[in-house]
């Protein structure tokens, strides 16, 4: 199974949206969320980007904004 961090931060509607549409797409990934707040080189490198989904294997990342489809793709690369 891939592993994933979902980047963001508390109160970010872009984050919910971005994890709703996880949530929705594919149930089965496993991803847990950071908030770029506890890491000052998350925050630097993340701040004007979140939320971010990051393969942790591939290193790879899709910024927002995603749709389903683009979504769709990004994981299936990952699989």
């Amino acid at each position: 199974m891939a592993e994933y961090y979902l980047f963001g931060t508390q109160g970010c509607h872009l984050c919910t949206q971005a994890e709703q549409l996880i949530d929705q797409l594919d149930s089965s990934i496993s991803y847990h969320t950071k908030d770029i707040t506890e890491k000052p080189e998350w925050l630097a490198l993340y701040a004007i980007r979140i939320p971010v989904l990051y393969h942790i294997n591939s290193q790879r990342e899709l910024d927002w904004p995603f749709d389903s489809r683009v979504l769709s793709q990004f994981i299936q690369q990952h699989h």
